[in-house]
Parts: structure tokens; sequence; C-alpha cells
């Protein structure tokens, strides 16, 4: 359950994050929007074809919520509406690129038949150590 504040031991910066950026769909549209600057509703739709409209929207909503995205829209019949990266979205441009990098490689690492579902494979959880808990988080 994500903590309500950020004031616990280290790491919770990191969770406060990927309470931004995580999930499937909004590092992938900060990644689009980076690279392509500004794109109307339709043409994100486009270039995410697995995302339904209704995830788009909340995705969406939720970045620019946070302060990531800035959406414009034009007085115009049918309605235009573009989205961008706000300055504060696009202090996350290392961190985007890095993600990007990290997974090329992953890709690059599995094998011709694992590439399809970049995504870990569901088996045995290995056994881990217990861990020490110096905090809320």
């Amino acid at each position: 359950m994500p903590h309500k504040t950020f004031t616990c031991a280290v790491g919770c910066s990191v969770e406060a994050t990927l309470n931004l950026i995580g999930g499937k769909w909004k590092g992938v549209i900060l990644y689009r929007l980076l690279t392509e600057q500004v794109l109307r509703f339709n043409e994100l739709g486009r270039l995410l074809p697995n995302i339904t409209q209704r995830m788009l929207t909340n995705q969406l909503r939720e970045l620019e919520a946070n302060g990531l995205v800035a959406r414009k829209v034009y007085p115009e019949v049918p309605p235009k509406v573009e989205y961008r990266l706000t300055d504060y979205g696009r202090t996350l441009a290392p961190v985007i690129h890095a993600l990007k990098k990290w997974g090329d490689a992953h890709v690059e690492r599995l094998g011709p038949d694992d590439r399809d579902d970049a995504s870990p494979k569901r088996g045995p959880r290995p056994t881990e150590a217990p861990r020490t808990v110096s905090g809320p988080c």
C-alpha cells in the first residue's frame, strides 16, 4: 500500500517517483511525449495500439494532475486537444532515457522466442533472506 507521506527511511523517494510514473502506460506515454514533443490524443492512441481509450484518458489525466503533462484544448469543432510535457515533466528526461537504455539491453538479453513478451516469467520465487525494516517504508 503506498504511503501518504514520504518522510520515512531510504527508498521512499523511489516510491514517490514510481507513484507518479509507475504502471504499464505512464512511462511509455512520457517517452512518446519526450521524443515527439507534442501529440494529439489519437496520435498517442496510434502509437500505443494496445491501450484502450479509457486507460489512455485516465493515464493522461493523472499525469496532468501531477504536473507532468500539459493539455491544450483548441476551441474547434471537432475539438483539438494536444498533450506535451511540462517543464517539470521534462525533468524526467534522464530517468526516461535510462529506462529506455536499460529496456533495450533487457530485450537484447532475451532470446528470440521471449522478445514478444519481455515481461518476467512467473515461476517459483527464489528464497529471500529476511528483510529488516528500518521505518514505515
